[in-house]
């Protein structure tokens, strides 16, 4: 009908996914829109089809409840080229046992001429608004008519909440991002389901705990464009790398029960690439422990198992080591995404919210040293006191010596370097130096970056035939 075409109208962005296919928004999508010196908060839903009984239809008729629930206003789009269809009879039957002010906006009325096509809706008895959303067509009477019925506040006073902390989820499909997010807000906030791909949209949500905001960012799981058909599952993955690019925090999400895959290791270079801090969560470790130790007891019960076992003893179940298993886990988590060295590892269960808690003091800790500043003079006492820079020059290479070195910036902590290199330094002797530097200070989380000012090459003069 072209709901999220008029949401990204009303807010100015293109924050709902728009494509030809039908279905794709299944969230809340929230955005703000500004008219005439006034704020209004705007809801985008999926389309509503109240009697189909498959597990997203549902989801997402009990999403639209949520937002018709807390809404002044609630606007019924239909198309005009479609004339009153039994559904849009349905939905508005629906929207006037809520009690709540309702109106229908007519979409796809391109041109003048086009406005009688919305003259049947009259018939469902409220206020009718011929409109074009992709052009802007007729908007203005909208919001005017929302400015009427609900109460709206001043634009200055929607100020973004100072030291909010951006968060994005991010992972492959079905590995519980959803979950996770429902689980941090405290509401079910995201549709879960066991279908790979849900989520389309970014879905954000800001949660206040302890006096400090967080601004959660959902995204699609990302997947190889191989491997991606509908042109909404391209484009959600697009909107995914830009969700993650305007985050803080980067939650990488893993499937405990799967391990790190090769999919896992894209999205965590593409977190490491664009600079954000990565806190690397493990989740269904409660299905992990089981299927680890249920795998335990098979290999007890074998003869092999038997063979190695004292005789006369037993196996015993609730002998298992899940702490050793989680360190042979993390070991495993290092091997394979050498790059995030950096990254703490967390072992939760969305779903039951087991170790959940610990998620939130570790973002904190996160996003303070990524905001970290080290002063300058403290930097130079480091390098000459603590750094032994031969210890890490590679053998036959120039001597390194750095004369300088000054944080040039934070998020990400971005050091300059001045030194007697005429190219630039290895990767081996920054990864060097990375090490030192946080082995003095604690970066958690947080890639570091240098920055080398390299000494200028100093041009030989060309020798005069007549002095030869």
């Amino acid at each position: 009908m072209g709901k999220s075409t008029l949401f990204n109208r009303l807010t100015g962005t293109r924050r709902s996914i728009v494509t030809n296919e039908s279905g794709i928004t299944r969230d809340r999508i929230y955005g703000k829109a500004e008219w005439r010196g006034k704020s209004l908060e705007i809801v985008d839903t999926g389309g509503i089809v109240p009697d189909d009984k498959a597990l997203i239809p549902t989801e997402i008729l009990r999403q639209a409840h949520v937002a018709i629930k807390k809404a002044a206003l609630l606007v019924l789009v239909v198309d005009s080229q479609a004339g009153v269809t039994p559904l849009d009879q349905e939905l508005a039957r629906l929207l006037r046992t809520t009690g709540k002010p309702f109106v229908v906006a007519v979409n796809k009325v391109d041109a003048v001429s086009q406005e009688v096509n919305a003259a049947v809706f009259h018939s469902l008895g409220v206020p009718v608004f011929p409109i074009a959303a992709e052009h802007g067509t007729g908007v203005d009477d909208l919001l005017d008519a929302a400015l009427a019925e609900v109460g709206a506040v001043e634009s200055e006073e929607e100020q973004e909440k100072e030291g909010a902390v951006e968060v994005a989820i991010i992972g492959r499909p079905n590995v519980g991002k959803s979950t996770l997010l429902n689980r941090m807000a405290g509401e079910e906030r995201s549709i879960v389901s066991p279908i790979p791909g849900t989520t389309m949209d970014n879905v954000d949500m800001e949660v206040t705990r302890e006096g400090r905001t967080y601004r959660f960012v959902d995204t699609a799981g990302i997947r190889r464009k191989a491997k991606t058909t509908l042109v909404a599952e391209k484009l959600s993955v697009v909107m995914a790398r830009r969700g993650l690019e305007r985050c803080d925090v980067a939650l990488l999400v893993v499937d405990g029960e799967q391990g790190v895959t090769q999919g896992d290791a894209q999205i965590a270079s593409y977190a490491e690439e664009s600079g954000r801090s990565v806190i690397i969560v493990i989740n269904k470790w409660d299905l992990a422990v089981v299927a680890a130790r249920d795998a335990a007891s098979r290999d007890a019960d074998s003869a092999q198992g038997k063979s190695r076992r004292p005789a006369g003893e037993r196996h015993r179940p609730e002998d298992f080591d899940s702490g050793k298993l989680a360190f042979d886990y993390e070991k495993m988590i290092r091997g394979k995404l050498k790059f995030l060295s950096y990254a703490p590892i967390v072992f939760l269960s969305a779903k039951t919210g087991e170790r959940a808690g610990k998620l939130f003091p570790l973002i904190d800790q996160v996003a303070e040293a990524r905001r970290r500043h080290i002063p300058t003079p403290e930097l130079n006492r480091w390098l000459k006191e603590d750094v032994d820079l031969q210890r890490g020059t590679t053998p036959k290479a120039r001597p390194v010596r750095i004369y300088y070195i000054t944080q040039a910036k934070t998020a990400p902590p971005t050091f300059l370097l001045f030194s007697n290199q005429k190219e630039p330094m290895h990767f081996s002797y920054e990864r060097f130096l990375e090490n030192q530097l946080r082995a003095k200070y604690a970066f958690l989380g947080a890639p570091v970056r240098f920055v080398q000012r390299l000494r200028k090459r100093e041009p030989r003069p060309r020798k005069n035939k007549d002095e030869e």
